[in-house]
């Protein structure tokens, strides 16, 4: 079972998060298969931007989606995790171009440096006007040096939008999908979460704190093999078997996908009247795959027709898993 540990450093301004995704992960690419499943390199992306959207979503207080997106301009035009409040997922990938085996993330996204990384967090219940927030990132460094690990990338992201200092470590494989993280919490107030932020005491801390450096450097000699393969005990026994941590009960993400035949009408209404005809005269129907899940979705003449004349009244046959 897939589960999330969270866990503070007794009396330090630590926390961390250490996320194992099994089976949810294992459900993921098994409703990839029907379409021929992803490249070895590929998977291993998409796993580690699963298993970092977890880690991102379990580590703020936001009644919404996490969404989580690599876009590229490499044979990968998009890797995306989507993952809600109650750590239900989805993740997939969309390739266009020939993986060469042993390709870095650079050969993947970031041929050109033109690659990005974008956290969206999208409210579940909008106010009026509400727009969804998304913060941005690029995938190279302060010199325009490609970089070449997602973990990286993220920990630039967190410091940039939160000046908060972030140890992260990512990994997966066919089986796992899995993540550390490690951050330094605000200095304002006694203990970890008492007190206020303030942002100019904070920002004073970034890099120096010797309490977050000590335990970073001890996450950094976890490797990738014991990430995949160790139970979460046994991870942080081995790591910071000296500190004095507080655990939590453990969360359990599981894969979940909100598509839905409605969703896909109002996708196909949005193309508006012409665009779908056209389809329809040409193959006789619409067929649309949720490229999450694998559901597919089929609209005849008739199905089409009550998408612009019925909106809602639609009463469509139940969607088939290919």
């Amino acid at each position: 079972m897939s589960e999330l540990h969270k866990f503070i450093f007794d009396g330090l301004p630590v926390r961390g998060m250490l996320v194992r995704l099994t089976d949810s992960w294992q459900e993921i690419l098994k409703r990839r298969q029907a379409a021929g499943g992803y490249p070895v390199e590929v998977m291993h992306l998409l796993g580690e931007v699963a298993a970092a959207g977890t880690l991102m979503q379990g580590n703020i207080k936001f009644n919404g989606a996490l969404v989580l997106q690599i876009l590229g301009d490499g044979p990968v035009k998009l890797a995306v995790a989507e993952v809600q409040p109650d750590l239900s997922l989805r993740a997939t990938a969309t390739v266009t171009g020939v993986v060469d085996a042993g390709s870095s993330l650079s050969q993947l996204v970031n041929v050109n440096n033109e690659g990005r990384c974008a956290i969206t967090l999208d409210p579940k219940d909008k106010l009026p006007g509400q727009q969804a927030y998304q913060g941005v990132v690029p995938l190279f460094g302060d010199q325009r040096e490609k970089i070449e690990s997602l973990a990286e990338v993220l920990e630039h992201y967190m410091l940039q939008s939160e000046q908060l200092d972030t140890k992260l470590i990512l990994a997966a494989d066919g089986n796992v999908a899995a993540g550390l993280l490690i951050q330094r919490l605000p200095v304002k107030g006694q203990g970890n979460l008492e007190g206020q932020i303030d942002s100019d005491a904070n920002e004073d801390q970034i890099g120096i704190n010797e309490d977050y450096k000590r335990i970073a450097m001890l996450a950094g000699t976890l490797k990738r093999e014991e990430l995949l393969t160790l139970d979460a005990d046994t991870i942080l026994r081995r790591l910071f078997w000296e500190e004095p941590i507080t655990r939590f009960e453990p969360l359990t993400p599981s894969f979940a996908c909100n598509c839905s035949r409605e969703r896909v009408g109002n996708m196909l209404r949005g193309l508006g009247p012409e665009e779908v005809e056209s389809v329809i005269a040409e193959r006789g129907n619409v067929g649309v795959t949720c490229e999450f899940c694998g559901a597919q979705y089929d609209f005849d003449p008739v199905d089409a027709a009550q998408i612009f004349t019925h909106p809602g009244r639609q009463h469509p046959p139940p969607a088939t898993v290919q």
